[in-house]
C-alpha cells in the first residue's frame, strides 16, 4: 500500500524529470544557431539533422511503450532521465553533418523514451492521488523549456562555445536525474495476457489525431507566427516575436490552472472549452487584421490548447492502467508527427492561398478538438486515491 507521502515524493521527482526535459530541449534549441554556425550548414543540411532528431524521437516513442509496461514505468523513467543528460552533449562536439545527425538521433531516441515513461509515471501519481496532476506536470516542462533558452541565451551572451553549454547543462540533467531516481514513484509491470487481450484499443488512435491536432497549432504558433505578423501585418522583427511569446507564456499560464478546472469541471468540460478558446482566439486575431490582435490571438491559441494534450494523456493511461505506457506510445507518438507536419501543411498551404487564410487551419483543428471533448469519457477507470493502479 503507498503512502501520501510517498506518493508526494514521487510527484515531486516526477515533476522534476519533466522539468529536466523542458531545460534539455529548451537549451538545445537555443544553441542550434551556433552549431548551424560552427559547422558551416545550408538551411537545407541543418533541416537534414533536425529531421534525425525528430526520427528519433518518434523512433523512441513507438518501441519504449511495451518496455514501460513490462518493467514498469519508474524502471524506464530513470535510466532514460540518465539518458537524456548523458545524449545532450554529443551535438555539442558533432564534427560535421554525419556525427550531428547520429548524435541527434541518438538524442531524440531518448528523448522520445523518456517522453513516454514519465507521462506513464505521471499518470500513476495521478492516479495514487486520486485527483487530477497531469497538467500540472506539464505546466513544469513548460517552464523547463522557458528555464533552457534562458540558460542557452545567457551561454551565447557570455560567448561560451556550444560543446561547454551541452556539457554543463548535460552534467547538471545527470545530476538531478539521479537525486529524482531514488524517489520516483513505484510502479508495477503489467500482467501477462492472452494475444487477443492486448488488441489495440480504438479509441487510442483517436486520441492520437486529437493530440495530432493540437500539436499541429502549437507547431504552428512556433514556426509561423513571428513571420505572420511581420510579413503579413507589417510589424517590426522586434514585435514578431511577442506572437510565439505570448503563445508559451499563456499555453504556460493555463497549465498551470489546469488541474484545478479539471477537478472542478471535469476533463470534457474542460477540453471542450480549450478547443472553443483556442479556435474562437485565433480566429478572432486573424480576422482583426492588426499585429495587437495577432499577438492577441496566438496567446488565445496558447490558453486554449494548454490543458487538451495532458487531458488526453490521462485519458489514455487510465483505459487501461496496467498498460498506459503503450498506451502513451501510441498516442504521443501520433500527436508528435502535428507538431513536426503541421507547419509544413501550412507553409505549402500558404503559398497557395496565403499565409492568413493558411492559418485557419489550426483554427478549424481546435473547433475539432472542442467537439471531440466527450470521447475522454470512453476512459474506463476511476481515480482511486491511495491506489497506484
Amino acid at each position: 500500500m503507498l503512502t501520501m507521502d510517498l506518493v508526494r515524493r514521487g510527484r515531486i521527482a516526477t515533476s522534476l524529470v519533466f522539468l529536466l526535459f523542458g531545460v534539455a530541449l529548451g537549451v538545445w534549441t537555443a544553441r542550434i544557431p551556433a552549431v548551424k554556425e560552427k559547422l558551416g550548414l545550408t538551411d537545407g543540411r541543418l533541416s537534414i539533422a533536425l529531421l534525425a532528431f525528430a526520427a528519433g524521437c518518434i523512433a523512441g516513442m513507438a518501441l519504449i511503450g511495451r518496455l514501460t509496461d513490462r518493467f514498469g514505468s519508474s524502471r524506464v523513467l530513470v535510466p532514460a532521465a540518465l539518458l537524456e543528460g548523458l545524449l545532450l552533449i554529443p551535438p555539442g562536439f558533432a564534427g560535421g553533418l554525419v556525427t550531428l545527425s547520429i548524435a541527434l538521433f541518438a538524442f531524440g531516441a531518448g528523448h522520445g523514451t523518456l517522453n513516454i515513461a514519465m507521462n506513464a509515471n505521471a499518470a500513476e501519481v495521478e492516479r495514487a492521488m486520486g485527483r487530477p496532476v497531469m497538467t500540472s506536470f506539464h505546466a513544469v516542462y513548460s517552464i523547463g523549456g522557458f528555464t533552457g533558452a534562458l540558460l542557452g541565451g545567457l551561454f551565447a551572451h557570455l560567448g561560451i562555445g556550444v560543446g561547454a553549454t551541452l556539457l554543463a547543462v548535460g552534467l547538471v540533467v545527470l545530476a538531478a536525474a539521479a537525486w529524482s531516481a531514488r524517489r520516483v514513484l513505484p510502479s508495477t509491470p503489467a500482467p501477462a495476457t492472452p494475444a487477443e487481450e492486448r488488441s489495440r484499443n480504438p479509441w487510442l488512435l483517436f486520441f492520437g489525431v486529437v493530440v495530432l491536432c493540437t500539436l499541429v497549432g502549437e507547431g504552428a504558433a512556433a514556426d509561423w507566427s513571428a513571420v505572420y505578423l511581420r510579413d503579413e501585418l507589417g510589424s517590426s522583427e522586434a514585435f514578431a516575436a511577442y506572437g510565439y511569446a505570448a503563445f508559451a507564456i499563456l499555453m504556460t499560464v493555463g497549465r498551470v490552472f489546469g488541474d484545478r478546472l479539471a477537478a472542478r469541471f471535469g476533463p470534457v468540460v474542460l477540453v471542450r472549452a480549450s478547443g472553443v478558446v483556442a479556435a474562437a482566439g485565433l480566429g478572432a486575431g486573424l480576422l482583426a487584421g492588426s499585429t495587437v490582435a495577432g499577438v492577441a490571438g496566438f496567446g488565445l491559441l496558447g490558453l486554449g490548447l494548454s490543458c487538451v494534450a495532458p487531458q488526453f494523456f490521462s485519458a489514455a493511461a487510465a483505459i487501461d492502467p496496467a498498460r498506459a505506457g503503450r498506451a502513451l506510445s501510441t498516442v504521443v507518438s501520433i500527436g508528435y508527427v502535428g507538431f513536426l507536419i503541421g507547419p509544413i501543411v501550412i507553409g505549402a498551404a500558404a503559398t497557395v492561398v496565403g499565409l492568413t487564410a493558411a492559418l485557419w487551419i489550426p483554427v478549424v483543428l481546435a473547433a475539432f478538438v472542442a467537439a471531440s471533448a466527450g470521447t475522454i469519457r470512453r476512459s474506463r477507470v476511476t481515480l482511486r486515491p491511495g491506489s497506484p493502479g
